[in-house]
């Protein structure tokens, strides 16, 4: 069995780039701190580090080795905040992945209802590409993933989309550069330098069919995964860029920028996707109520 004392020593050592700067940080000499790794590169009958020069480095083995010993110790840490922030009593513990394409704002306002039920919440939110979320939901690591995308067909894991709803999406941009659009929407986006999500997002596809079916061809400039990125080279005026038009308001608020025009039939879906098909936990539940009827009902109505 592996000595977890040792694997921290490893892991340290990695983390700080030597032994001599892991020692002073563990109050432990080089010497023994060398000694419980061979001790433990004995054990897995592995090489975890080789010498290059002066300087460690981590083997393919090694690699192998870190990438779980950082789940190993983030989840410690984990288990550490969540007991120590309710010395009373557990707190409903709620893990929830999200789409780094999904725009944070939005996140927001599908999240919040989860943290204003009765019982006291720890939420953990992880950041990822849904493919790997959805590898996390599928061992129970996550309770929920929200993505702008049911479950591929195609995925390996046994899950349940559930649409949280929908609206259209507006395209914004700052307001020098609005003056220089020409024409009404959309053909004003002919030439124009546009941000456009990234390969792996849902609305990319549909975006890039309706700017084409209008006949209409923007210069791309950036393609962007991660939504938040993409909004802060649009406040910066390096092109337009699309968002959902729920989140308009606060979009030109906080980023300084203008809607130039909503494309009505583009629509944007949301989806929570769980390992259940019948839901149980009670800030996923609440997460979905408000959506019906809150966040997406008033859009609706907006598009009404």
């Amino acid at each position: 069995m592996i000595n977890y004392k040792q694997l921290h020593y490893f892991w340290r050592v990695a983390k700080d780039g030597g032994v001599t700067r892991a020692s002073e940080r563990l109050h432990l000499t080089p010497q023994t701190l060398s000694g419980q790794i061979s001790l433990l590169e004995s054990t897995l009958g592995v090489n975890l580090f080789r010498r290059v020069g002066r300087r460690l480095e981590l083997t393919e083995q090694g690699e192998v080795a870190l990438s779980y010993a950082d789940e190993i110790f983030r989840a410690g840490g984990e288990l550490e905040e969540v007991l120590r922030s309710s010395p009373s009593g557990r707190p409903l513990l709620f893990r929830v992945g999200l789409a780094d394409v999904l725009p944070k704002s939005l996140a927001y306002r599908l999240l919040a209802p989860a943290m204003q039920l009765p019982e006291p919440v720890h939420l953990i939110c992880r950041e990822d590409k849904l493919p790997r979320l959805l590898a996390e939901l599928a061992i129970h690591r996550l309770d929920l993933v929200l993505a702008d995308s049911p479950m591929p067909a195609e995925a390996e894991v046994k899950g349940y989309s559930h649409k949280l709803g929908e609206c259209g999406v507006s395209l914004f941009a700052t307001p020098q550069l609005a003056e220089r659009l020409q024409g009404d929407f959309p053909a004003c986006l002919e030439g124009a330098p546009m941000l456009i999500p990234g390969e792996g997002t849902a609305l990319r596809g549909r975006l890039l069919r309706w700017l084409a079916a209008r006949d209409v061809h923007p210069r791309i400039v950036g393609e962007f995964d991660d939504s938040a990125l993409m909004r802060a080279f649009g406040q910066a005026g390096s092109g337009v860029f699309p968002a959902p038009s729920l989140i308009a308001e606060e979009v030109c608020q906080q980023d300084g920028v203008q809607v130039i025009g909503e494309a009505e039939v583009l629509l944007e879906s949301f989806y929570a996707i769980s390992v259940e098909r019948r839901l149980s936990h009670p800030a996923v539940l609440a997460i979905l109520q408000a959506a019906n009827e809150e966040v997406f009902a008033r859009a609706t109505g907006d598009q009404e």
